[in-house]
């Protein structure tokens, strides 16, 4: 890692925690809102994929929407809720750590920056929303290549932005097919697996396995 030039972060479920729309909403929704949850976002994961194959390419917000409505309807979720849900989907709460780990990286001589799915408005409001705008370099959005990850022209964008080389960059990713995808690419790719899971076969071990953010101070 002491060649490090530019540390990227994926932004849901790295940095923001994709369940906490629904969490707020959990005395509405009872004890199946984190069911609900995890599908909307496997939904969610599953309309980028299709639609990058399909070449049938809908923004990130549309897709949320999308799939909001299909997971609404498989757990019976009153419609009424659905403005409520969105409007608190674009200011998901960061991971407990992320403020102080970022502060910290900031004052680090290197690149931070978001290469995510959303687009440039929802990451723009989710770092304004949560006193981050300051932190980052960029917020590398999909939109600018249109196609999701892990496509290999998204991984493109931020090393041609720095005019720096694949393995001069941190990729931390939670989700580890974005990991594999930005591995085999040739970033440094680093898994943080909050949840203790287990990681896909594909072709690609992480550079380093972290439990949270805290941990990768000490790396780098």
């Amino acid at each position: 890692m002491k060649n490090i030039k530019a540390i990227i972060f994926d932004a849901y479920g790295t940095l923001f925690d994709v369940n906490s729309a629904a969490e707020k909403c959990k005395d509405k929704i009872g004890d199946k809102w984190e069911g609900f949850a995890n599908y909307w976002r496997t939904t969610q994961l599953e309309y980028t994929w299709l639609r990058s194959l399909m070449k049938r390419h809908k923004n990130f917000w549309q897709i949320t929407e999308d799939s909001l409505d299909k997971s609404m309807k498989a757990y019976a979720i009153d419609n009424s809720m659905r403005n409520e849900l969105l409007d608190l989907y674009k200011i998901l709460s960061p991971f407990e750590e992320v403020p102080e780990v970022l502060k910290s990286l900031k004052e680090k001589n290197l690149k931070l920056a978001i290469l995510s799915n959303g687009t440039p408005d929802l990451l723009y409001e989710l770092v304004k929303g949560n006193n981050l705008k300051n932190i980052f370099d960029d917020l590398f959005s999909i939109e600018e290549v249109g196609v999701y990850k892990p496509d290999s022209k998204v991984y493109d964008i931020p090393t041609k932005k720095y005019q720096i080389q694949k393995n001069e960059v941190a990729f931390l990713s939670a989700n580890t097919w974005d990991v594999s995808g930005a591995g085999n690419y040739g970033y440094n790719s680093i898994w943080v697996n909050r949840s203790e899971n287990i990681f896909d076969n594909l072709d690609y071990q992480p550079s380093l396995q972290i439990k949270n953010l805290k941990e990768l101070l000490y790396n780098i």
